[in-house]
């Protein structure tokens, strides 16, 4: 029995633990596919501050044109 239990840990290791790790993983990524609340928060919260920094942007650059008009050539 001590040749045949050597081989059936063997086969165990090589072949049937990997198996089971890949679909522990598989069914773990596909319960966590889409994004948490928390996650689409934040995603909302950068959204509306790159929004906001692009606004400021703008209103940086019609504010710059008006008072120094060659400002972009010196850059």
């Amino acid at each position: 029995m001590g040749f045949f239990g050597f081989v059936l840990s063997i086969l165990l290791v090589t072949v049937v633990l990997p198996v089971w790790i890949v679909f522990h993983y598989v069914t773990k990524w596909r319960t966590q596919r889409g994004l948490s609340a928390q996650d689409e928060r934040l995603l909302a919260e950068l959204w509306d501050t790159a929004n906001r920094l692009e606004t400021r942007i703008h209103t940086l650059e019609r504010v710059l044109d008006a008072e120094a008009p060659g400002w972009r050539a010196k850059v």
